[in-house]
């Protein structure tokens, strides 16, 4: 139930986001790697900087400021992510619906083309490979549905129409 006064985009913003495992110990590596690596290397750039001399015109300096703002950002993004997160196991899921984690096999109803796209969470999001957020307008269109259900995805150049023909689980 909504709070008098609560926008929905607050509220939704204020919910857990869905990750895999996978998914969130790629942005702990992330982290890690960026804390351990990326930092030390432009303290110690800024720190080169310096010794050159005049600071007001010094473009090693400010790329370097630039790099390490972008890099502590970058770093409280990541932070806030994970805090975020809501880590669901995909291994052992089964169900009859397409839910977070499903891989769903798909015929495009007008070209008969299969397509297959797993549903994970926005950080995560890699069409090449297949995987699409359930934020994405197809992911949205997918969730809850059945096998032999037909889905219609609006997209910015048409509208596609899905039938849904396999829902599995993999580990992620």
């Amino acid at each position: 139930m909504q709070a008098r006064g609560e926008r929905l985009e607050d509220r939704e913003r204020n919910m857990p986001t869905p990750i895999t495992k996978k998914g969130y110990e790629a942005l702990k590596a992330e982290v890690d790697r960026l804390r351990r690596e990326e930092r030390p290397k432009v303290i110690e750039a800024i720190a080169e900087a310096r010794s050159h001399g005049d600071l007001s015109e010094n473009a090693e300096y400010e790329a370097a400021k630039e790099r390490q703002g972008f890099i502590e950002s970058r770093i409280n993004e990541l932070e806030r992510r994970l805090a975020d997160a809501r880590i669901i196991e995909t291994a052992n899921l089964s169900s009859e619906t397409v839910v977070f984690g499903a891989t769903v096999v798909l015929m495009d109803v007008q070209s008969n083309q299969k397509r297959q796209y797993t549903l994970v969470g926005q950080d995560e999001a890699d069409l090449k490979n297949g995987k699409i957020s359930v934020q994405s307008p197809v992911g949205k269109a997918l969730i809850g549905r059945r096998v032999g259900d037909q889905v219609e995805v609006t997209t910015p150049a048409k509208i596609v129409e899905y039938e849904i023909q396999e829902i599995r689980f993999e580990e992620l």
